[in-house]
C-alpha cells in the first residue's frame, strides 16, 4: 500500500453526530475523541437510521453492560456494513469472535495455545530484525531529505509480516492481506452484493491456502487448526478459514493501527517523547496508556431481540457500536481521562475489549506494539509531522488509526 483513499460514505456527509452518525464517515475517526465527549454529554446512546439502523453507546458503564449481555446481543456479525450475515449464532463466519455461548467457550478454547505468553515471546527477536530491517530503509531516505511515512513503510508491515508467518501464508501475499482488510472493515457501504462478492474472493484465497497445507503439511498456525481437534472431531475446513479469517483481519489492523497512533502521539507530544527516550523504564506503561488513549477497536453486536436498554427501544437485528476506546475515555472510569499520562500506573482499560470476547491475540499485539515503538524512537529519537494534522489520514470504520503518517526527523 503505498498511498490511501479513504472510502467515502454512501449515506453523504453527517450533519448531527448525536442523531445521524456514521463511523463510515472519514471525519468520525479523525475527531473521535471530540465525537465521543459531545455524546458522552449530549446523548450518551445515540442512535442513527443507517445501516439499517445503529447504536452508539459511549459511556464505559454502557459499553460494559452491554458486552457481558449474550442474552439481548449476540455476536454472529462484528463489523457493523450495508449487509448482515446469514451465518447463523452460536459459530458464526469467524469464530470464535462471531460466535455466542456455549459454542464460544470451546471455539476459544481452541485458538488460545497458540497465543500463550511462552510461545508469543519466541517470536521478539524476529519482530525486532524486521523493525530494524524496515527502519534501515527508512533511515537511508531520512538522510537524503526524504519525508518518511511511519504508518505506510513501517507500522503497517509489522503484523502483516508476522501473521503471514504464523500462519504459514506466502510474505509476498502481503499486499493482498492488506486489500482483503480494507475489504473488511473499510469497504462498509459497498452495495450488499459487491461485499459479498469480496468476501467470495477471500474465501477462495483461504481455501487456496488450506488445501495447500493439506497437500504440502507443515508445523504452523494453520497446520495447528486443521489438525487439532473440536468436540472430539477435526474441525471442518470452512470453518477453519473461519477461524484462519479472524486471525488474519483481527491481527493485522487493530495492531498496525495501534502502532501507528502511538507514533502520531510521540511525533505531536515531544514532551512525552523525549521522556520516554531518555527514560526507557517508561516503556510498558507507556505502552498501556497509548493502549488506553487510543484503543483501536470498536466491535459490534446485533440486537438478539427487541430490548428496552435504558429507555432506548433497541429492535432485533439493528446494529450496537461498542467504542471500547470511548470506554477508556470515560472521565467516570479515569481520572484525568482526556490526558495521556505515560506513568500512569493503574490502568485497567478496555483496548482489548470487554466480557468475554476480550482479545486472545493481546499478548502477541502488546509485543508486536512495544518492540515497534522501541525501536523506532531509538532510531529516530527526534520527529515531528511532516506537514501538520493535514498531512494525516486516519482509518475509516471500526478500526481507528493513521494510515498515513508522514514524519520529518532530525
Amino acid at each position: 500500500m503505498t498511498g490511501y483513499d479513504a472510502p467515502k460514505s454512501i449515506y453523504g456527509p453527517v450533519s448531527d453526530w448525536t442523531t445521524d452518525f456514521d463511523h463510515g464517515d472519514p471525519e468520525y475517526n479523525r475527531h473521535a475523541h471530540a465525537i465521543w465527549a459531545e455524546l458522552r454529554d449530549k446523548c450518551p446512546v445515540a442512535h442513527s437510521d443507517r445501516y439499517g439502523g445503529t447504536w452508539l453507546p459511549v459511556t464505559h458503564e454502557h459499553v460494559r453492560e452491554i458486552a457481558y449481555d449474550t442474552e439481548n446481543f449476540t455476536s454472529r456479525a462484528v463489523v457493523v456494513s450495508t449487509e448482515v450475515p446469514l451465518d447463523p449464532a452460536p459459530i458464526g463466519g469467524a469464530p470464535p469472535i462471531t460466535s455466542d455461548p456455549p459454542f464460544h467457550h470451546e471455539a476459544r478454547r481452541i485458538v488460545l495455545p497458540p497465543f500463550s505468553p511462552k510461545k508469543i515471546a519466541e517470536w521478539e527477536p524476529e519482530i525486532r530484525r524486521m523493525c530494524n530491517e524496515l527502519l534501515d530503509t527508512m533511515e537511508a531516505e531520512a538522510k537524503n531529505g526524504l519525508t518518511i511515512d511511519a504508518a505506510i513503510q513501517y507500522a503497517q508491515h509489522i503484523p502483516v509480516n508476522v501473521i503471514a508467518r504464523m500462519l504459514g501464508f506466502p510474505l509476498e501475499d502481503q499486499d493482498l492481506f492488506r486489500e482483503f482488510v480494507h475489504d473488511i472493515l473499510e469497504n462498509i457501504n459497498l452495495d450488499p452484493q459487491d461485499r459479498i462478492a469480496a468476501f467470495e474472493r477471500i474465501d477462495a484465497y483461504l481455501k487456496a491456502q488450506i488445501d495447500d497445507h493439506i497437500a504440502n503439511p507443515r508445523d504452523d498456525l494453520t497446520g495447528y487448526l486443521l489438525d487439532v481437534e473440536l468436540f472430539g472431531e477435526k474441525i471442518p475446513h470452512e470453518l477453519v478459514g473461519g477461524f484462519i479469517l479472524l486471525l488474519l483481519v483481527a491481527g493485522i489492523d487493530t495492531t498496525w493501527s495501534a502502532i501507528g497512533s502511538s507514533l502520531w502521539h510521540l511525533a505531536t507530544h515531544a514532551d512525552d517523547r523525549r521522556r520516554l527516550v531518555n527514560d526507557p523504564s517508561l516503556m510498558n506503561t507507556a505502552i498501556e496508556e497509548f493502549l488506553r488513549a487510543y484503543a483501536p477497536v470498536t466491535m459490534a453486536r446485533l440486537v438478539a431481540k427487541d430490548h428496552d436498554f435504558h429507555g432506548c427501544p433497541m429492535k432485533k437485528d439493528e446494529w450496537v457500536l461498542l467504542p471500547f476506546p470511548a470506554a477508556n475515555l470515560d472521565p467516570a472510569e479515569f481520572p484525568d481521562a482526556d490526558k495521556v499520562l505515560i506513568d500512569r500506573a493503574e490502568n485497567r482499560h478496555a483496548a482489548f475489549g470487554l466480557g468475554i470476547h476480550r482479545c486472545l491475540g493481546s499478548n502477541l499485539a502488546r509485543l508486536e506494539l512495544r518492540v515497534a515503538v522501541e525501536e523506532f524512537i531509538k532510531r529516530f529519537p527526534d520527529f515531528e509531522l511532516a506537514h501538520g494534522e493535514e498531512g494525516v489520514v486516519w482509518s475509516v470504520g471500526q478500526i481507528r488509526g493513521p494510515r498515513q503518517l508522514p514524519v520529518r526527523v532530525a
